[in-house]
């Protein structure tokens, strides 16, 4: 398994951008096919992007496509997303996940990091 931690969030107002970054221990990261997903109060958990291994494939959740971006530096064992636009309905404690695959699925990932926030004021 790889270890996971994010970092980056944060307050922004509506209109503003943030990037998160998810930092990988262990030498297999390049391995892994990598996922950001949300999770608002009294909500269940959601798909917001992926990337397969190499970063020659994304996946965006419609709800955030055009305004959110996913991409990966192997070499610094770092996956990003990039937020653009953000809006109050954004606000989320948002996770990485490295699976088999860039699914939109929750159960096809293995290994989560601890969260970090992000809340957009209106």
């Amino acid at each position: 398994q790889v270890q996971l931690v994010e970092s980056g969030g944060g307050l922004v107002q509506a209109g503003g951008s943030l990037r998160l970054s998810c930092a990988a221990s262990g030498r297999t990261f390049s391995s892994y096919a990598m996922g950001w997903f949300r999770q608002a109060p009294g909500k269940e958990r959601e798909f917001v992007a992926g990337i397969t291994w190499r970063g020659g494939n994304t996946d965006i959740a419609d709800s955030v496509k055009g305004r959110f971006t996913i991409s990966r530096d192997n070499a610094k064992n770092t996956v990003y997303l990039q937020m653009n636009s953000l809006k109050p309905d954004d606000t989320a404690v948002y996770y990485c996940a490295a699976g088999p695959s860039p699914a939109r699925s929750t159960r096809s990932y293995g290994s989560w990091g601890q969260g970090t926030q992000v809340t957009v004021s209106s």
